[in-house]
């Protein structure tokens, strides 16, 4: 089942993708719901990001060669960070290029979406809260996550996390493809079995924690080949099983009241 979250007639809904159509439901996928009858053709929708969670919790450093890519030994526990919510963005958003910032880079992951509250899990439960999956572009600031000593302003611009398109509750998520493609051209390309530690192991980790609220995201990491963007630059992150997440990098616009250059 593919969950879509979209803006029609100047309401936002939630609904089912079948082939070209939506269903609508109500009131929402986090627990039961109802059809409402009615198809929607999706070409008369705009997608939007499939939640607007209450954290997106980031995982650093998942894959091994991503690791030595950047210096880095793989950590003996899961470094986990957080993204705002106000960094979500959905298909076909805009990303933007913040003034002042040197390097912005794309990071194509599987995003995990929480579909139950959790707390303390233990592995052998954990995906029982898992409502499905999507594409996520962990976008990062790398000039200011090298000089800032902790992640937070590097990942959380806002537009720094597009989510979708939809969330695909029917995956195994253990040995999925990952791309990512600039202008397309292939720059990533890797596997769900090469992470260092699995869906499970990491919401039995992360929940030690935190508690994750149905909506929020958990993004599983990113392999090697991450590489900065340019304003007017198109990305795609692809997701075995998921789909294709497209996000075009603007410049970023002038602040009210302020003239542009």
């Amino acid at each position: 089942m593919r969950i879509v979250r979209y803006s029609h007639g100047g309401q936002v809904e939630f609904g089912i993708l079948e082939g070209e159509a939506i269903a609508p439901v109500t009131p929402h996928p986090f627990g039961p719901f109802q059809y409402t009858g009615d198809h929607i053709p999706a070409s008369d929708v705009k997608l939007l990001a499939p939640v607007l969670p209450t954290k997106v919790v980031g995982v650093g450093r998942n894959y091994a060669a991503h690791a030595r890519e950047l210096g880095n030994e793989v950590p003996s526990a899961p470094i986990i960070f957080l993204k705002p919510s106000t960094a979500v963005v959905g298909p076909g958003d805009p990303i933007v290029y913040p003034d002042g910032v040197d390097r912005v880079d794309f990071e194509g992951e599987l995003a995990v979406i929480i579909g139950k509250v959790g707390r303390r899990l233990r592995e052998a439960e954990a995906l029982q809260g898992v409502l499905g999956f999507t594409c996520a572009n962990d976008v990062t600031a790398r000039n200011l996550q090298a000089t800032d000593g902790q992640w937070t302003r590097a990942k959380g611009f806002d537009t720094f996390c597009p989510l979708g398109p939809w969330i695909e509750t029917d995956l195994d998520s253990s040995d999925l493809a990952v791309r990512t493609l600039v202008n397309d051209e292939p720059r990533q390309s890797s596997r769900t079995s090469l992470l260092e530690r699995g869906v499970a192991a990491l919401l039995s980790f992360i929940t030690s924690v935190m508690t994750l609220l149905p909506g929020d995201v958990v993004l599983t990491g990113t392999p090697a080949g991450v590489g900065p963007l340019a304003v007017g630059d198109r990305v795609e992150v692809e997701v075995e099983g998921v789909g294709v997440l497209a996000n075009q990098v603007i410049a970023e616009p002038p602040a009210p009241g302020r003239a542009g250059p």
